[in-house]
Formats: C-alpha cells, sequence, structure tokens
C-alpha cells in the first residue's frame, strides 16, 4: 500500500480531518492518505496546483508537463494520475502518449513538454535555444515562469510517489 501510514478520511483527526472535510472532501486517492501525514505537504500540493490554474497556461498544457516529466522521472502512479487528468482536459489518447514521449504533433503542446524535459536533463540550466523554442512556439515569460513551476509540482508528487512507494489505485496508464 505505501511505505507511509494511510491516513483515512474517516478517522482523520485536527488539519488533516479539516482538508478531508474541505478541499480533499471526496478524493480517495492513496498518495492523499500518505500525504495527509504531513497537512503542511497536503496544503503545499493544493496551493500549487490551485494557483497554476488560475495562470495563463491551460489544462492541457499543464497536464502535457505532468505526462511527460511523469514519464522523465519512471512516476508510475503520476503516469495513470496524469493520462486520466489529460483526457478529462481534452487530450486524446494519441496526445497522452506523444506527451509522455516529449515529441507532439502540436507544435504549442510540444514546445511546454520539450522545455519540461530540458529543465528535468539539464537540472534547470536551460539554454537560449531551449528558451527561443518555446517562445517560438507562441509562450511568453509568463508562460516560461509557469511551465517551471509546473515541473517544479510535478516533481514533488513524482518523488512523493517514490518515496511511498504508492500503490496504484486507478487503472495503469498505457505503454509507450
Amino acid at each position: 500500500m505505501g511505505r507511509l501510514a494511510m491516513i483515512d478520511p474517516a478517522t482523520a483527526t485536527g488539519r488533516a480531518k479539516e482538508l478531508y472535510e474541505g478541499p480533499l472532501k471526496g478524493k480517495k486517492s492513496l498518495m492523499f492518505r500518505s500525504m495527509a501525514n504531513s497537512p503542511s505537504a497536503v496544503e503545499m500540493y493544493l496551493s500549487m496546483a490551485q494557483a497554476l490554474k488560475g495562470g495563463v497556461l491551460s489544462d492541457k498544457e499543464r497536464e502535457v508537463i505532468q505526462l511527460a516529466v511523469g514519464q522523465a522521472t519512471g512516476c508510475e502512479y503520476c503516469l495513470a494520475a496524469h493520462t486520466f487528468m489529460g483526457k478529462k482536459a481534452g487530450l486524446s489518447d494519441e496526445q497522452v502518449l506523444e506527451a509522455r514521449r516529449g515529441q507532439m504533433k502540436d507544435a504549442k503542446l510540444g514546445a511546454a513538454a520539450r522545455l519540461a524535459l530540458a529543465i528535468h536533463e539539464k537540472k534547470g540550466v536551460v539554454s537560449d535555444a531551449d528558451l527561443a523554442a518555446v517562445r517560438a512556439a507562441g509562450f511568453g515569460d509568463g508562460a516560461i515562469a509557469e511551465i517551471v513551476a509546473a515541473y517544479a509540482l510535478a516533481i514533488y508528487t513524482n518523488y512523493f510517489n517514490h518515496v511511498n512507494q504508492t500503490a496504484l489505485d486507478m487503472p495503469p496508464a498505457p505503454p509507450i
């Protein structure tokens, strides 16, 4: 089930209970059940995710980043979750697989995936050419800042699930 304790919404107390009765109401994810050991960790995730929803990147663009990074880190949990969420955001089955490969037919979505992967591979020390490519696809500086933030959120959940060895509680992502 995972290496961290699971906090059951029915028996949670304190801030964890408040989170389960508020922003996590109805969410049964094993990731959240383990993350709820630290309400602050859950709040960080929720705050970042909510802030990014109000930004300039579309749901599709954010999901492409999550899928590309999930594939790069080998996070089966995140790949499964973001395959589902990516489809909900409007990505086709083919686009989900393309995002995981970091090569998309859609030039703008592909540029977001490639910058996220460049950030990952180069440990953030991206080149002027990396930035020129994402700008040429139509992203401004605000979007670039959000791609970095979306990458950071992806790394948080990917690494959390690696540390926890979170079991899949949803259908696995298809192989590529």
